[in-house]
């Protein structure tokens, strides 16, 4: 069985998508609150924000099997994960640094795919993603020079980009099944739940702030999460999971320009090298799948 065609050319959305999750470090850069209380509140509003233009599809809620709200947790979980890591990530390393590294991702969900979805990218494809690989390591070698604690952000972002890859994996299993709307809407409840308890269990304080600090979550609910994270939700109806993660490699570039215009960060040449990497092994990967991209995929389950 396959899904219906896209009812627009997908690489539309997918630029949106990619111009605004290139805000995200930029605005959790502006935040001085803890990053479980950023991330808590940015799935929250983007509930409230997507939850009335979606309500005729609640009922269809009743239908989802047991299997798939375990498997909707477990997506929720992973997602909050990323979030947790990466965005700390961001007070100990750059933002260049941190969103390169976070360009990993196709790289465990290539070999998830490979393993569950049975997707087999060919040659072209492989040497793309070598080459990002190999532009990730300049990064990180690069930052161990410098400090450990830019060294531990680095992880930290590893750690989180090994957490979305397996979140979009569950999502590819699950939006054969369940619509990319009501996917969307319960994983990122489970995300709220998450980081409230979080909260809870480490005493973080979750009242309180400044206005700036709530014009900063709703920005973040807003850009990158609504016209970033729901419309990769939706694409994955229509094209591979790879696909989609490659397409975050542009974030790199992006977020590092409006690094060193907004909070002036100075790009290394390990930095530069290994971006630069990272850049090519997306075109190299993109040019075989071009027409992959408008053609509906397999059903996973």
């Amino acid at each position: 069985m396959k899904n219906s065609s896209p009812p627009i050319a997908p690489i539309l959305p997918l630029l949106i998508g990619m111009i605004a999750i290139s805000f995200a470090p930029i605005l959790v850069r502006y935040s001085d609150a803890p990053v479980s209380v950023q991330g808590m509140y940015r799935m929250l509003f983007t509930v409230m924000l997507v939850l009335p233009f979606g309500t005729k599809q609640l009922s269809a809620m009743r239908s989802i099997r047991l299997k798939d709200w375990v498997l909707l947790g477990l997506a929720g979980f992973f997602l909050a994960l990323h979030f947790l890591l990466w965005m700390a990530s961001l007070d100990y390393t750059s933002i260049a640094s941190s969103t390169i590294i976070l360009a990993l991702e196709p790289v465990f969900v290539m070999v998830g795919a490979y393993f569950i979805f049975k997707d087999r990218p060919g040659k072209i494809a492989l040497i793309g993603m070598a080459v990002a690989f190999i532009g990730v390591c300049f990064v990180g070698s690069g930052d161990m020079g410098v400090s450990r604690t830019a060294f531990f952000g680095d992880t930290l972002s590893f750690l989180g980009t090994v957490a979305v890859a397996v979140n979009m994996l569950i999502a590819k299993q699950i939006l054969t099944r369940v619509s990319s709307y009501l996917y969307s809407l319960i994983v990122f409840i489970v995300c709220v739940i998450c980081f409230a308890l979080y909260n809870l269990f480490t005493a973080t304080r979750m009242t309180g702030y400044p206005g700036k600090e709530w014009l900063v979550f709703l920005l973040l609910a807003i850009v990158p999460t609504v016209f970033g994270h729901m419309i990769f939700n939706w694409l994955l109806k229509y094209v591979p999971p790879t696909t989609i993660s490659m397409s975050v490699l542009a974030e790199p570039v992006g977020a590092s320009l409006l690094g060193m215009v907004l909070f002036r960060e100075v790009i290394s040449g390990f930095q530069f090298l290994g971006g630069a990497l990272v850049i090519v092994g997306l075109l190299l990967y993109l040019k075989p799948d071009r027409s992959a991209d408008m053609q509906p995929v397999e059903n996973g389950a």
